[in-house]
């Protein structure tokens, strides 16, 4: 079953945002295809383009299920590419780049992160593809932006993190203040980075209904990143203040309980004394370190192991519950499996759906962040295998013949 929503969630099928727009991803690992994947989720016709025999980078990264790695079944190339149709094809041979061209008159947006300069080197600019197709949006990803004095340095997760000044935000414990470069957890800042080319694009298509021409959108997934960090960022202009990887207490430095972790904010001073008649006034809290919100702040490393040792008697659940009671904002650090399997909430909403793959079998997948009234996300198909559609969109969209992708195949054009 394609798109089941667990716990009785049904829909009415219905048109779908952007139903019609036609999409070419010319992308790996994740900025790229979350972008075309917030596209295709809500209508768009995506085809995918992958390197012959080798496919996307992200079929070799995990996780897979029961650890056993898998082209067909990472978790990573499942998730980011739902709903696309997926080809293979090597546009820097001469055919190869007769397709990519037949492909882009086809399309209204293109979704590319080669480094800067190489779409150029296979005759692909932007300049020659909108003389193809004057309405054409290509939407380029890179670590750094197609200009300025970076734009040919190469980059992983690690590198944006720190490039945008959001490995020095990452929380750490008073003991792992002097640890070398950290970033954010999992692949955040690629999945947001997605996420704004994906915004920019659907601006682009928006000016395009008013003006009729296409545009050349330029992502830089360093100013993407910095982006999401701007309260802190603007902190230092404004007030010169720098953040400190070690978070005070009231911030989100997790605090131990007997299964786990959870996480107190205190904002106001209303909190503390709320939090303190909970605690039962313990007398340490009568401290002058702790006499009131800049003390606190300041000594925050001190009061830490105070508080632990109150949470620590409490199962993470019960404690949320008795702080939430008290009006004082707090949090619990569930797992993944936790949110899947028991978050009422999630549960509610059928945020988690089921996913039916032909060769990673069912799997709960992420839904959507966001509930359309009349034109609602789903699932109309998995993730592609390398190759799936190769007869559909070069027989059936393009018009080649069995014979003729027969012949691009033996010649590794596809």
């Amino acid at each position: 079953m394609h798109g089941g929503f667990k716990n009785g969630c049904e829909m009415r099928i219905k048109e779908r945002s952007l139903e019609g727009v036609k999409v070419i991803e010319y992308a790996s690992l994740v900025a790229g295809p979350y972008c075309t994947k917030l596209l295709a989720d809500l209508g768009a016709q995506v085809i995918k383009i992958e390197r012959p025999e080798i496919g996307d980078e992200a079929r070799r990264r995990g996780p897979f299920p029961n650890d056993i790695p898998h082209p067909e079944r990472s978790g990573l190339f499942l998730y980011v590419n739902t709903n696309k149709l997926g080809i293979t094809l090597a546009p820097e041979t001469s055919a190869g780049k007769e397709i990519f061209l037949a492909l882009v008159e086809w399309a209204d947006v293109l979704v590319e992160d080669r480094p800067p300069g190489v779409m150029a080197e296979l005759g692909l600019s932007y300049d020659v593809l909108k003389l193809a197709n004057p309405r054409l949006i290509m939407t380029s990803i890179t670590p750094f932006g197609q200009t300025g004095p970076y734009r040919d340095y190469k980059a992983h997760s690690l590198t944006i993190s720190h490039g945008a000044g959001a490995g020095f935000l990452t929380p750490v414990d008073a003991s792992e203040e002097e640890l070398g470069p950290v970033k954010g957890g999992g692949l955040f800042d690629r999945y947001s980075n997605g996420l704004s080319a994906a915004a920019a694009t659907l601006v682009a298509l928006y000016a395009r209904e008013m003006t009729g021409e296409g545009q050349h959108i330029d992502v830089s997934e360093q100013e993407s990143s910095i982006a999401y960090d701007r309260v802190e960022i603007s902190m230092f202009p404004t007030e010169g203040f720098i953040s400190r990887r070690v978070r005070p207490f009231g911030g989100t430095v997790p605090l131990p309980c007997q299964d786990g972790h959870a996480l107190i904010a205190i904002g106001e001073e209303r909190h503390w004394k709320a939090l303190v008649e909970l605690m039962g006034n313990p007398e340490w809290t009568k401290d002058e370190r702790f006499k009131d919100e800049e003390s606190r702040f300041k000594h925050a490393m001190e009061l830490h192991p105070f508080m632990s040792q109150w949470t620590g008697a409490f199962f993470k659940e019960d404690l949320y519950r008795k702080l939430a009671s008290a009006g004082i904002p707090a949090g619990v650090v569930r797992s993944q499996g936790e949110l899947i399997e028991r978050d009422e909430q999630l549960k509610a909403r059928g945020f988690f759906v089921d996913i039916e793959h032909p060769e990673a079998g069912r799997l709960a997948y992420p839904s959507a962040s966001y509930w359309l009234s009349e034109t609602p996300w789903r699932v109309e198909r998995p993730a592609p295998t390398l190759g799936q559609h190769n007869d559909e969109v070069y027989c059936g969209l393009l018009g080649y013949s069995g014979d003729d992708v027969v012949k691009l195949k033996e010649a590794r054009v596809i």
